[in-house]
């Protein structure tokens, strides 16, 4: 059998479930980078002076990293492996981490930023492709769309900082952005052990080496180890980025730009403004981090939900079908009145976006073959980090101007058209084997 006949003939092992927890891991880290700055903008507008334009370049600066690492983890994860960019970025988020949390300046803090995004944008865009080259199509949407539900433990995590560190003193902040690169130290060491993707291995014709991981897997499962000779797919090695806009994937290129474009858009207006907005509308800061703290964890429902139906509805209606939700959630935010209302309707929010993710990060590695999988997924994010960019600072502009109704009639109307986009042109890739096109 082949590498890939072997890896689809796996059950789900110890193995699986080691990576399902280090790779969560990464996600939740990566989640607390994102929101811990969403706390951090209301306390430096105050104590720098910055106006909404201004507080939303900071707010951009982290994603626009993000879209840097992002392009720069897909090539380097298919020319060089898949292991050596998650452990790099893992360093890179740290640092930038840290230095961001003993920033005085508006460029500093713009640039430590751009430095933590940079690496946590790679890791993000690399951890869904390298672990569902490990797993069996019967279970992979379950699987990656799980793996992402880390992310919300991230969120959750922020905002308790948010809520208990930030406003119990003057460097508040700093110290909760000390804190969000600590663990990450720690994932570094734990992670030195991970194996290459065989599947990777197999393309570039290291196929003993190929042959060793995955005889390893088959024996922690208590199998007798296959046999694998040559190559799965010799001679398509090294394939070149413009064979991601061939006729076989050109439309599943195109499609995946829109889908992560529509939902990033949203997903970065919402969280990065929702405490800000929130104290516009008259609450206090330690309340409107604690309304944060039960939106933040509405995520979890989010990404389970996302999890069941990727194998029961397929994953292209899972993503349409949460973010037709996330609009008719939007619409209910615009409504709004009261802070129970705002709290109900960002709460269902919440969930519908990041269930939006969980379907997005389980499709778009089966959209690409292996030798294309990293750059497809890599510029698909890419492509998704010039919503993250624009996003913040859009909002800062529009809120003034129009208000609650304005930021969340945008929202709704970038997710039903993410949704139409998703339905019409999305292939069905359930069940489809990982390599093919």
């Amino acid at each position: 059998m082949s590498i890939a006949q072997r890896l689809e003939h796996l059950p789900f092992t110890p193995f699986h479930r080691r990576l399902l927890i280090l790779g969560g891991c990464g996600y939740m880290f990566d989640g607390l980078d994102s929101a811990i700055v969403a706390f951090t903008l209301p306390v430096l507008k105050t104590e720098w002076h910055l106006s909404g334009p201004s507080l939303g370049i900071l707010g951009s600066a982290t994603y626009l990293g993000y879209g840097l690492g992002s392009l720069l983890a897909g090539w380097w994860a298919d020319r060089s492996g898949r292991r050596s960019v998650m452990m790099s970025a893992l360093a890179l988020y740290a640092i930038g981490s840290l230095l961001s949390a003993v920033s005085h300046t508006f460029g500093s803090f713009f640039s430590a930023r751009l430095l933590a995004g940079l690496g946590a944008g790679a890791e993000a865009t690399i951890i869904a492709p390298y672990l569902s080259e490990f797993v069996s199509s019967r279970y992979r949407g379950a699987f990656t769309a799980s793996l992402t539900g880390f992310y919300s433990f991230g969120y959750v995590a922020a905002a308790i900082l948010g809520f208990m560190i930030v406003p119990s003193s003057p460097d508040g902040w700093r110290w909760a952005l000390v804190a969000t690169a600590l663990p990450v130290l720690m994932l570094l060491w734990w992670r030195r052990t991970l194996p290459e993707s065989p599947r990777w291995l197999d393309q570039q014709g290291r196929t003993h080496e190929a042959c060793r991981i995955v005889g390893a897997i088959e024996q922690s499962a208590g199998l007798a180890a296959g046999l694998s000779t040559t190559p799965d797919t010799a001679g398509r090695t090294n394939r070149p980025l413009s064979d991601l806009f061939a006729p076989s994937l050109r439309r599943s290129t195109f499609m995946s730009w829109a889908m992560w474009l529509s939902i990033t858009f949203c997903f970065y207006a919402f969280f990065t403004w929702i405490p800000t907005l929130m104290i516009e509308r008259g609450m206090t800061v330690t309340r409107s981090f604690a309304y944060a703290i039960s939106i933040y964890a509405a995520q979890l429902p989010g990404y389970l939900a996302s999890a069941f139906c990727t194998e029961r509805l397929g994953r292209r209606a899972t993503v349409a079908t949460f973010m037709i939700g996330g609009g008719i959630s939007a619409i209910g935010m615009a409504a709004s009145q009261t802070p129970t209302q705002v709290l109900l309707f960002g709460i269902l929010l919440s969930m519908f976006m990041n269930g939006t993710y969980g379907g997005i990060y389980a499709y778009t590695p089966e959209l690409f073959p292996t030798s294309l999988r990293g750059r497809g997924m890599g510029l698909a994010s890419a492509i998704a980090r010039l919503g993250a960019i624009s996003s913040p600072v859009l909002i800062g502009w529009i809120y003034p101007k129009a208000g609650f109704p304005g930021v969340f009639g945008l929202t709704t109307c970038v997710l039903l058209i993410g949704a139409s986009i998703t339905l019409l042109f999305g292939p069905k890739t359930e069940k489809r084997p990982l390599d093919q096109e």
